[in-house]
């Protein structure tokens, strides 16, 4: 069987995928993404390891639970995106390997036995893996935000892929909310930027990543890079082997991605 890739996604704005009208048909393009995305695998996986944009912790933390619950951490949206549910089970054995691999690598790491699920998590996996018959553990940011520390916390949870763990890597490569529209060309160079970034070695990436800022488009696309850094430790738990692009589309005029690392 062929080693399991990690993975960088969008995970869509809120619960739109579970919305009608205008709202859903504008994530249309992801959502299709995301149901597809089993095609790009090479197998089923044994469990999920997502790290959600959604998170951030003074120590990197992993879910330990073994039902963990669900955070509606979204706002205004219609009452029945309240209830939606994904009832997959945690994986804490998974959660405490990971965290020590992290220790082994020099990263202080947690397990957090309380903490739920946000929408970064249940909200793609419940498009992707919607049967919710994967284990799953969540991961978060570290709360300083380093794009290199980042590329490190991937490269130390790489063995996972090796059993069959599937390492997600949950954010939206453009997240400017406030200038969703006017933004849309800035969006489209730094997508190009980014298959450009993405298409060395492990440490050209991690070098390339780190300078996500002055990459045309960057600001622009990302006034706060939370949602940018998933991809950071997708690619630090890839190989050497250049990432691969996967899927780009459109959100609105928006120019939006998703890469793989073997």
């Amino acid at each position: 069987m062929s080693r399991m890739p990690s993975v960088y996604i969008p995970h869509g704005g809120g619960p739109s995928f579970f919305m009608t009208g205008e709202r859903k048909q504008r994530y249309q393009q992801t959502e299709d993404f995301l149901r597809s995305f089993h095609t790009y695998l090479p197998a089923r996986p044994d469990a999920i390891l997502i790290v959600t944009a959604h998170w951030e912790t003074p120590t990197v933390s992993f879910t330990g639970g073994k039902h963990p619950s669900l955070i509606y951490d979204y706002y205004g949206f219609p009452p029945h995106t309240y209830t939606l549910d994904y009832p997959a089970p945690g994986a804490p054995d998974l959660a405490q390997h990971a965290a020590s691999l992290m220790a082994q690598s020099g990263i202080e790491a947690f397990v957090d036995q309380d903490y739920g699920w946000d929408h970064g998590v249940f909200i793609p996996l419940k498009v992707m893996f919607a049967q919710a018959d994967i284990p799953v553990v969540a991961m978060s940011l570290q709360h300083s935000l380093d794009p290199e520390l980042h590329s490190q916390m991937g490269r130390a949870l790489t063995a996972l892929r090796d059993d069959n763990i599937l390492i997600v890597g949950a954010g939206m490569s453009y997240h400017n909310l406030a200038n969703f529209a006017q933004q849309a060309p800035a969006s489209y160079a730094f997508h190009d930027w980014l298959d450009q970034a993405l298409s060395g070695d492990w440490m050209q990436r991690c070098q390339a990543l780190a300078t996500w800022q002055q990459a045309p488009g960057g600001l622009a696309s990302h006034p706060r890079e939370e949602h940018l850094l998933p991809l950071m430790v997708a690619s630090g738990a890839g190989s050497d082997a250049p990432g691969r692009s996967i899927w780009r589309g459109e959100i609105g005029p928006t120019c939006i991605g998703a890469w793989a690392f073997d």
